[in-house]
């Protein structure tokens, strides 16, 4: 383990110059703290501390758009950082009723979703990192694309109401969010060799993948729970 440790690191050395192994470890580290805060907004809600509800919803949209029109200009970090952490707790926040839910039918449910993201996004961040240079970077237009598709079709199932349909938007979307760790960090070094800085953008960028993985997760693992419960009761 240590000697596999060794070697990554090695190769990380000599593949990426200082200036980008200084930006990502700042951005891991943000990323970090922000989820540190989601995961405290979350504890909050389902111990019965703090129950927001429509409130914190509102609040992840007002701090995403500050996030968006205060652009980084080299002296605003504070309350750029500020806003992100504030952002990372509302969104446990909103998470706080699925997770009800949840513990209701498994609690185990949520430490599985729990360890398959972080699996699922250390082995995709590695693999983006140890890859050949901008080798995913053409996954942003067809992801994009993808996403657009399910926008769509959403707003049709919204009448249609089809089972199907959000059954496979489930399952794609986990599948998307995904292959977005790879475009995003491999987008984050090329942006950061071309004098982006900003990594309070890019903690957001793979905050949002981390916690869609998350919450798809914990919705088809309770599923699966429930449809095992239902075959149990009918035989």
């Amino acid at each position: 383990m240590a000697t596999a440790f060794t070697n990554f690191a090695r190769n990380l050395s000599n593949k990426y110059e200082p200036e980008v192994r200084y930006h990502l470890a700042r951005v891991y580290t943000c990323l970090t703290a922000t989820t540190a805060c989601a995961t405290i907004g979350a504890l909050l809600h389902v111990t019965g501390w703090l129950e927001a509800g429509i409130l914190t919803a509102l609040g992840s949209l007002g701090l995403l758009l500050a996030l968006f029109f205060i652009r980084d200009d080299g002296k605003n970090l504070p309350l750029r950082l500020s806003l992100l952490l504030g952002f990372g707790f509302c969104s446990g926040q909103t998470l706080g009723p699925l997770l009800d839910i949840v513990m209701h039918i498994n609690p185990q449910i949520i430490v599985t979703a729990l360890t398959g993201t972080c699996l699922v996004f250390v082995s995709f961040t590695i693999s983006a990192l140890l890859a050949k240079r901008g080798n995913f970077l053409f996954l942003g237009g067809v992801l994009m694309s993808v996403l657009s598709m399910m926008a769509l079709t959403t707003l049709v199932n919204i009448f249609v109401r089809s089972y199907f349909v959000e059954q496979t938007h489930l399952y794609i979307g986990l599948g998307v969010m995904s292959a977005f760790i790879l475009y995003d960090t491999q987008a984050i070094v090329e942006k950061c060799r071309m004098g982006s800085r900003d990594y309070i953008q890019h903690s957001l960028d793979l905050f949002f993948d981390l916690i869609s993985i998350f919450r798809r997760l914990l919705i088809i693992l309770a599923q699966k729970e429930e449809r095992d419960r239902n075959r149990r009761k009918n035989n």
